[in-house]
Order: C-alpha cells, then sequence, then structure tokens
C-alpha cells in the first residue's frame, strides 16, 4: 500500500487545482467579462442531417461523455451521432455544443491544452469531470444552466429553429452531458418555447433540476454501468428519500421512464455505442442504441415524418 500516498500526493494537488479553475469560466460569465463563442471553425456547418430546404422532424442536440474537447465528437459519441443520421434523415442533428464550457470554448484550442495533452491527457478528463461537479453544484448550477441553456438555444437558432415553433427539441445526453441536459430545460424553454424530449444514456447527473418543462425523460441504463450507477449513490437528490428534488418530482408526475440496455456497460467493447460487441438478437450494441432512441424520438414526431 505504499503506492497510495504518492498518487494521493500527486493527484491532491492537480485535483485541487482543478476544482478551483473549473469555477473559473462560469464566474467570467456571470461577470460579462467575456462572452461566449458564437463561430464554428470554418466548413463546419451548424447542424447535420435535414438540409434547410427540408422541414426537420425534430432537432436533436448530442451532448457527449466526459471526452468531448472539440467541436466534433468523441469516437463513440460520433458513431452514434451518424448512425443516427443514417437511420432518420429527416432529423436535424446538431453536436458541436460544449457542454463543460460555458463559453462555448473547447479545451483542445486552447494553446495551454494543446500542451497539457501532449504531456498529460488525463487531466483533460480531468477538467471535464470537474465542470460537471461545478454544474451539480447548488452555488454555481444555476448560473452554469443559463449558461450552457443559452448557447444550445443559440446554436440551435443558427441551425435553423424558430421560436415556439412546436417542433420538438431532443436532448441526447451521454454520461455526464445529462446533468447539462437537465439543466438546460428551463433556459431553453424560456428562449425557444420548444418541446422538450430528454433521453440521457449512461447519464450521471445529481438529480436537482427542474424537469416541469420537459416534455418526458427516458433513462436508458442497465445493470451493469457502474459509473451510472455511482451517481445514484453520490447525490442524495437521486434517492427517493428526498421527494422535494427535481428529480423525484418529476418520477412520481410519471415524467421518467426507464429503459433496460442490459448487458450493455458504460465504457468498453461492451459499452452502448460499441459497434463491435453483439447483443443476444445479433444487433451490436451501437444499433441497439440507434433504434431505441429514434423509437423514442418517435414518440414525440409525426411517424410518416421519419423512416
Amino acid at each position: 500500500m505504499t503506492w497510495f500516498p504518492l498518487v494521493a500526493l500527486v493527484l491532491g494537488p492537480v485535483l485541487l487545482v482543478e476544482a478551483l479553475l473549473a469555477r473559473y469560466e462560469v464566474m467570467l460569465y456571470t461577470a460579462g467579462w467575456r462572452s461566449p463563442g458564437t463561430d464554428l471553425p470554418p466548413g463546419m456547418p451548424y447542424a447535420r442531417g435535414a438540409g434547410p430546404d427540408r422541414p426537420p422532424a425534430a432537432y436533436l442536440v448530442y451532448l457527449d461523455g466526459i471526452g468531448k474537447r472539440r467541436f466534433t465528437d468523441t469516437r463513440d459519441g460520433g458513431q452514434l451521432v451518424k448512425a443516427l443520421i443514417a437511420a432518420a434523415p429527416d432529423l436535424r442533428v446538431l453536436g458541436q455544443v460544449q457542454p463543460y464550457s460555458p463559453l462555448a470554448a473547447p479545451l483542445a484550442d486552447r494553446p495551454v491544452w494543446v500542451r497539457i495533452r501532449r504531456h498529460a491527457g488525463l487531466l483533460l478528463f480531468l477538467h471535464n469531470v470537474m465542470q460537471i461537479f461545478v454544474a451539480a453544484d447548488r452555488r454555481y448550477r444555476p448560473l452554469y444552466n443559463r449558461a450552457v441553456g443559452a448557447q444550445i438555444a443559440g446554436q440551435l437558432r443558427r441551425a435553423g429553429y424558430r421560436p415556439d415553433s412546436g417542433v420538438p427539441v431532443v436532448l441526447l445526453s451521454y454520461s455526464g452531458g445529462a446533468q447539462v441536459a437537465t439543466g438546460a430545460v428551463a433556459e431553453l424553454h424560456a428562449q425557444l418555447g420548444a418541446p422538450l424530449l430528454l433521453i440521457t444514456l449512461g447519464g450521471f447527473h445529481n438529480g436537482a433540476n427542474d424537469l416541469t418543462h420537459a416534455l418526458h425523460l427516458h433513462q436508458l441504463t442497465s445493470a451493469h454501468d457502474r459509473i451510472e450507477r455511482v451517481g445514484t449513490w453520490l447525490f442524495p437528490q437521486r434517492w427517493r428519500l428526498l421527494r422535494g428534488s427535481g428529480w423525484n418530482r418529476a418520477r412520481r408526475a410519471g415524467r421518467i421512464t426507464v429503459h433496460r440496455m442490459d448487458p450493455a456497460t458504460h465504457l468498453g467493447r461492451r459499452s452502448y455505442i460499441s459497434p463491435h460487441s453483439r447483443r443476444p438478437d445479433g444487433r451490436t450494441h451501437l444499433e441497439h442504441t440507434t433504434d431505441t432512441v429514434l423509437a423514442l424520438i418517435r414518440s414525440v414526431t409525426r411517424t410518416d415524418a421519419l423512416p
């Protein structure tokens, strides 16, 4: 056990610094000292899938897990988005939102982080993990929710969404993206008046956010997903004992439906998004997840608008 003090000695100061830096962006946003970025890299569209000449059945915003550090999706998240676009070309899909940056600034584009990535890539993940806890912290949560909710609303407008049009907006979140998705509900309702459907995939969130303005939340989970299970243990608002939390109020109102994705895992070759491992019915986990997500989206769209 002599390695434990050494690991604590090295990681302790790193985690402390990250915990302090994680609040930096949301405070800059709140003070008005920096405005969130709105432009995308040259040649990158604001949405994929249904083109501007074809009204979409729904807008799908994908909020990636803690590996998200660019405008493009992570490898696994990108596979899911591509599969959804291929299976339902009438959806207009946005994957560029930065869930772990209130200033909408990709971590990989910041010069200091480019150097850190080459020498200590783990810090990139720690940074995003800390952002989840800032978004869950009751002191910063309203500020974080407003910032990222406004970012999503702005990206949707640039992708062609018209407020109060009645076109559904689906927030599909993986892992820690669920904390951001649940937090963005109130701001999206206020800015766009959109019917909001939430789909969490292995969602890691604290359950404190108000889901009153969401049509429904579909929780895709698995008994083999240890990371999501940690979230249900870690945050008291997810416990049934705290009946007043946003999560438990939504559950009592019938706004949450659980879908079992067993035997999928959170990460690895048997993850929800794995194109390699096959289920007992012969489909890969990626195909099963894609089919499940599309079936849930069809529940709030015209069934004749999607294949």
